[in-house]
């Protein structure tokens, strides 16, 4: 079932690892954390105190009144965007008006910033002194609209909302207006901002948030045998991608492929995974299948694991029931160690870094997975980067995002 590849000419990153992709890789290649404890006052009283925040002031760039009238979450996609969008490289000509230049951006929350603050406002200071585009910054498409805006983009902005799912969902939607001739360029990934008070306090009732507050680098351990919930982290990640022909006709430098994906829901709950992981399952199956490949020509699996108890159990039997009696061969990685875990952006901020790892070849290592549980039967890489055996011109990976709601993406990634 093969179809045109798709090719990814752009990458932006904003994440807790660095701003721009090169910096964001060589950090998560060396095993750096991007994870820390919080020290401002209105985190000292939770449970958990630890996020992955980005460094330094990455909106130093923008305009003022993208500084004053943008959420944080937007403002982090439209840096990413505008990293990806230059390195895209279309000239004025290529680009003309902007009506085959699609944008689809997806969120899991959105301007969760601002809605907290301009609640706190309206509770102390009454409804006169609310923000009057309070709105327009906490919808969750607002950073879809701030791109499409800013880069003159006409052929649609779309904003998919499928939690944690949500960036890896948008680059299958781009996938789709591309195969449907909607588009010709497509930017696409997301954004997350919820290293906030409502976001820390939020998690932290549900208990899903890691409390190993005296020890941050070590707090997030997908696949751990100690692990005990997922750390908060804010992030963007923006690819710009194009049809293979097209990007060919035009000499543009090509990241890597997108070749295909795949899309189930659970139909089982609302926050806890079905713990067989049977559509979790089937979405690689789909994603797989639709691609062309087979498991032989898979050189690895980057893994959603988030570090809860029962999200990585079920990815682990939805992994190894797809890969059967592979199961132990096969590397996985699992980038959240890291990173934190960027809700909304985490999708394609690690897309974004599995490209790299097709690039150069190696597969980074799952940080704090050792000592790992026992009921986790996978070919974890722990130790150290470990080597892709297949020429630089064909290495394919398999990439997982998943959500609350069931939301299951898959896709399959291919390098240049």
């Amino acid at each position: 079932m093969s179809q045109e590849r798709i090719a990814i000419t752009g990458m932006g990153v904003v994440s807790p690892l660095g701003c721009g992709v090169e910096p964001c890789w060589t950090h998560y290649l060396t095993g750096q954390s991007g994870i820390r404890l919080l020290e401002q006052e209105w985190a000292a009283a939770l449970p958990s105190r630890l996020a992955g925040v980005v460094p330094g002031d990455p909106t130093a760039s923008l305009e003022p009144l993208q500084k004053r009238r943008l959420d944080r979450y937007s403002q982090l996609a439209l840096l990413a965007a505008l990293e990806a969008w230059d390195q895209a490289q279309l000239s004025p000509a290529e680009q003309g008006d902007g009506a085959r230049i699609a944008v689809v951006v997806g969120c899991g929350i959105g301007g969760l910033e601002t809605m907290g603050q301009q609640y706190r406002t309206l509770l102390e200071r009454g409804p006169a002194r609310v923000n009057p585009v309070t709105v327009p910054m906490l919808i969750p498409n607002a950073a879809a609209g701030q791109i499409s805006i800013a880069l003159g983009a006409h052929a649609g902005a779309h904003t998919p909302v499928s939690a944690c799912a949500s960036s890896a969902e948008a680059l299958l939607w781009a996938l789709m207006l591309l195969r449907d001739d909607r588009a010709d360029v497509v930017i696409a990934g997301g954004s997350e901002a919820p290293v906030n008070p409502l976001g820390l306090a939020g998690f932290s009732a549900m208990r899903a948030l890691s409390t190993r507050n005296a020890t941050p680098e070590l707090a997030s351990s997908p696949y751990g045998r100690d692990r005990d919930g997922f750390v908060i982290a804010e992030g963007a990640g923006i690819l710009v991608l194009e049809r293979e022909r097209d990007a060919r006709s035009r000499g543009a430098h090509c990241a890597g492929f997108l070749l295909d994906a795949g899309s189930t829901a659970d139909a089982h709950h609302m926050v806890t995974p079905d713990p067989q992981g049977t559509q979790a399952c089937a979405a690689m199956q789909q994603a797989l299948g639709r691609s062309g490949l087979s498991l032989d020509d898979l050189g690895f699996i980057q893994a959603h694991a988030t570090g809860t108890p029962m999200g990585d159990l079920a990815e682990a039997q939805a992994i190894s029931c797809f890969l059967g009696r592979r199961h132990s061969e096969i590397p996985v990685t699992a980038p959240k160690g890291q990173f934190g875990h960027m809700l909304g952006g985490a999708g394609a901020v690690e897309t974004i870094m599995a490209l790299r790892a097709l690039q150069s070849g190696l597969i980074p290592v799952s940080v704090n997975a050792e000592p790992r549980d026992p009921a986790i039967r996978l070919h974890l890489v722990t130790e150290q980067p470990a080597a892709l055996a297949a020429p630089s011109h064909s290495r394919s990976a398999l990439k997982n995002a998943f959500g609350f709601g069931g939301h299951n993406i898959s896709l399959v990634l291919q390098s240049a």
